[in-house]
């Protein structure tokens, strides 16, 4: 039996958010930790992309002001699991953007598919190749990645379309 893919067809509709959690050899071979957050458009596929020293509250609020600031069009709901990241001080900030905020069941991560799937892609296509000498390296590599996945990387989900061209026909529709 054929997957059954669904998505949203109005950009902007659902953005599934999460966090992927690195480890890497820091320059004296110490072990250092990096919390990478994802945002995925479930639309287009369309990717924002950032990377923190800490795993909280905080820095999940900063990650969704990054989104809207980011993403070309409005978002109307944001998608998590329940996460201690994700608790009352970041749903309120959601909220107070205009935004809803909807937790997957707990225990259901292939409800939040797209982002879970996408940090598979990370790890075969960007973390496992790259070699990270320090955070800035890390970050400058991650904003080019994200760069190349949004506007040059084909995706089987849209028949080789990037996520852009993907939104590009959608507008046009």
């Amino acid at each position: 039996m054929a997957t059954k893919r669904y998505e949203k067809s109005t950009p902007g509709h659902h953005v599934q958010v999460d966090v992927k959690f690195l480890i890497f050899d820091g320059p004296s071979g110490q072990k250092i930790k990096r919390f990478q957050y994802t945002a995925i458009d479930d639309s287009t596929r369309i990717r924002s992309l950032k990377v923190y020293v800490r795993h909280n509250q905080l820095s999940s609020i900063d990650f969704i002001d990054h989104v809207i600031e980011k993403f070309p069009f409005r978002i109307n709901t944001i998608q998590t699991d329940n996460g201690h990241e994700f608790q009352s001080k970041f749903h309120w900030h959601v909220q107070d953007c205009g935004m809803r905020h909807r937790y997957i069941k707990p225990g259901k991560p292939q409800h939040n598919g797209k982002v879970e799937r996408s940090h598979l892609t990370d790890k075969r296509e960007f973390h496992q190749l790259l070699d990270y000498t320090d955070d800035v390296d890390l970050r400058k590599k991650l904003n080019q990645w994200e760069q190349f996945y949004n506007f040059n990387r084909p995706h089987g989900a849209f028949k080789g379309m990037t996520p852009y061209e993907t939104l590009k026909c959608k507008l046009k529709n």
